[in-house]
């Protein structure tokens, strides 16, 4: 059975919103693995002071849990079905805009 014909519109959400979680841990799994501290929710305040190198890895892999229920328990996706494809990747496409706009203010990364 192909398994387009059985996705429902709401995967498509599920796998949009697994992008990015997905592309969310990278940045925490990435600061923390390396060692360094780095912005999240538990900081204070909120996503501008900076939690520890565990704090992050544990963030990241709360994301990375909640991007693989959402892509591989939801529905059936597919890589080589083009929509789920590019529903997960327009998630992670705009997570990572908004990563990086907001961590920019705080890394000079915002020119």
């Amino acid at each position: 059975m192909n398994a387009y014909a059985t996705t429902r519109w709401y995967h498509f959400i599920a796998y949009f919103f697994g992008g990015a979680f997905l592309a969310n841990a990278i940045p925490h799994l990435v600061n923390g693995i390396s060692g360094s501290p780095f912005q999240s929710p538990f900081a204070s305040p909120p996503g501008q002071g900076l939690s520890s190198s565990t704090v992050n890895v544990l963030w990241g892999l709360f994301n990375l849990i909640l991007a693989y229920l959402l892509v591989a328990r939801v529905g059936r996706f597919d890589l080589r079905q083009s929509k789920h494809v590019v529903a997960l990747g327009l998630g992670a496409l705009l997570m990572a805009l908004l990563l990086a706009r907001a961590f920019g203010r705080f890394h000079g990364g915002n020119l």
